[in-house]
C-alpha cells in the first residue's frame, strides 16, 4: 500500500470519527445514546440520510442547510469533521503511519471533546475520560509502543494525586474544590503521557485557565465567581496537547534550569 493511500486512510478515518465527535459532543452531556435514535434534523425531525451524513462534504453540498426544511446546520459540524481529519493525517506525517501516530490521534480526537464539552456545559463524560484511559493503557500493552507500566502507573498516579488536591482544597477551603471530571480525566492523561506528562499537563493547564480565566472574571467584574468562567477541563486538554508536542523539550529545559550542571 502506497505511503498516499495510507496517508487518505488516515485522513478519512479522522474524518468519520470527527462525525461520531459531534454526535458524542451533543448526546453524552445530557446522558443520550451516540447509537439511537437517528441522526435527526432538530428543526423539523427528519431522519438524515446517510447520503446527507458524509462528513464535511455533506454539509457543504447542502450550504449548510437541512434538505427537508432548510433549518441552518450548525457550522460546528464541518469544522470537528475537518479538525479531526487534519489531526489524523498531521499525526501519521509527524510520527509515520504506525501505532505511535494512532496513539496521538485518538489522544487529540479524546482531548477536543472534552475542551468542547467542558467549555459549554462544565461537564466532562466519562466516556471520554475513563474510556479513553482504558484505550490507552490497551494501546501500550501494543508490542513496541507506549510502555505499559508508564501507562498504569501514569494514569493511577495522576488520579490518586487529583483526589488528594480535591480532598486538601475542600478541607483548606471549606467548599467543594475540583470536579470528579476533571479527575477523570487526569486519570486518561496519565495514562497517554506517563506521570511526568500528567503532571506537566496539570502546570500548563492551570496556568493557562488562571491566564484566560482571571481575565475574564475581572471583565465581568466578579472575581470571586472565577470558578463560573473557569473549564478546567478545556485548559488540561490545551495543556495535554502542549505537553504531547512539546513535554520533552519543556521538562529538559526546566531540568536545566533548575538543575544545572
Amino acid at each position: 500500500m502506497s505511503d498516499t493511500v495510507v496517508m487518505v486512510l488516515f485522513a478519512l478515518i479522522g474524518a468519520v470519527l470527527g462525525s461520531f465527535l459531534n454526535v458524542a459532543i451533543l448526546r453524552w452531556p445530557a446522558e443520550e445514546s451516540v447509537v439511537r435514535p437517528r441522526s435527526r434534523c432538530p428543526g423539523c425531525g427528519s431522519a438524515i440520510a446517510w447520503y446527507d451524513n458524509v462528513p464535511v462534504l455533506s454539509w457543504l453540498i447542502l450550504r449548510g442547510r437541512c434538505r427537508s426544511c432548510s433549518r441552518r446546520i450548525s457550522v460546528q459540524y464541518p469544522v470537528i469533521e475537518l479538525t479531526v481529519a487534519l489531526t489524523w493525517l498531521g499525526m501519521a506525517l509527524w510520527q509515520g503511519p504506525g501505532l505511535e501516530a494512532v496513539r496521538g490521534s485518538l489522544l487529540f480526537t479524546i482531548l477536543l471533546g472534552i475542551a468542547v464539552i467542558d467549555a459549554r456545559h462544565r461537564v466532562i463524560p466519562d466516556q471520554l475520560s475513563l474510556g479513553g484511559a482504558l484505550v490507552a493503557v490497551a494501546l501500550a500493552a501494543w508490542p513496541g509502543g507506549f510502555p505499559l507500566v508508564g501507562a498504569l502507573v501514569g494514569g493511577v498516579v495522576a488520579y490518586g494525586l487529583m483526589w488528594l488536591v480535591k480532598l486538601g482544597g475542600e478541607a483548606l477551603l471549606r467548599k467543594p474544590a475540583l470536579g470528579v471530571g476533571d479527575i477523570h480525566m487526569m486519570a486518561m492523561v496519565g495514562a497517554f503521557l506517563g506521570l511526568p506528562g500528567g503532571l506537566l499537563t496539570v502546570l500548563l493547564g492551570s496556568v493557562l485557565g488562571l491566564a484566560i480565566g482571571v481575565p475574564l472574571a475581572g471583565l465581568r467584574g466578579d472575581l470571586k465567581a472565577l470558578g463560573t468562567y473557569l473549564p478546567l477541563g478545556t485548559f488540561l486538554a490545551l495543556g495535554a496537547a502542549v505537553t504531547y508536542v512539546w513535554g520533552d523539550a519543556l521538562l529538559a529545559w526546566y531540568l536545566q534550569v533548575a538543575m544545572p550542571a
